[in-house]
């Protein structure tokens, strides 16, 4: 077979003052920020196309800007990993296994929809918050700042999404 489509995909070689030690850590749990980012990303899409009711109008387009967003999302944080030289998790059932953000199978109602969505936005931003703490400790600024913008979308999204149901 042809050498140059013979190739894996496999750690690359990276110059960075991140050791690489720190930067093999760093891609494992960027790959659990992605697995969560991504199950969290299939859930608001899942529900945008099922949201019905009162409040339809208002969460079919927040979901809307939300997983747009997060769609961009993973492709980013996947793309950090490559970056560090680690290869990018793949697999759907290995996202499901282990994402933070619980997957469902059936539509809840739609006030349910929304504070399951509003927790599970809670949920990542911790998660990335201790990422944040690791990047930081290894030096790794680009890593850091990249969650930390990630920290501030997850929390407003929780914010505006509890604002729709609040009683």
């Amino acid at each position: 077979m042809n050498k140059i489509l013979n190739i894996r995909n496999e750690e690359l070689p990276v110059r960075t003052n991140v050791e690489r030690h720190d930067r093999e850590v760093l891609s494992e749990l960027l790959g659990r920020a992605l697995a969560s980012t991504y199950v969290l990303y299939h859930k608001t899409h899942a529900f945008h196309w099922n949201v019905t009711g009162p409040l339809f109008y208002a969460v079919h387009n927040l979901t809307d800007a939300q997983y747009k967003d997060m769609a961009e999302a993973v492709d980013q944080i996947a793309e950090r990993v490559r970056a560090i030289g680690f290869p990018t998790p793949i697999g759907l059932s290995r996202y499901a296994r282990e994402s933070m953000v619980e997957d469902v199978l059936e539509f809840p109602d739609t006030g349910t929809m929304v504070q399951q969505l509003a927790r599970d936005h809670q949920t990542l931003a911790e998660q990335l918050r201790e990422i944040v703490k690791v990047a930081e400790d290894a030096d790794d600024v680009y890593t850091a700042d990249l969650l930390t913008s990630r920290i501030g979308f997850h929390e407003e999204s929780a914010w505006m999404l509890n604002a729709l149901i609040v009683q």
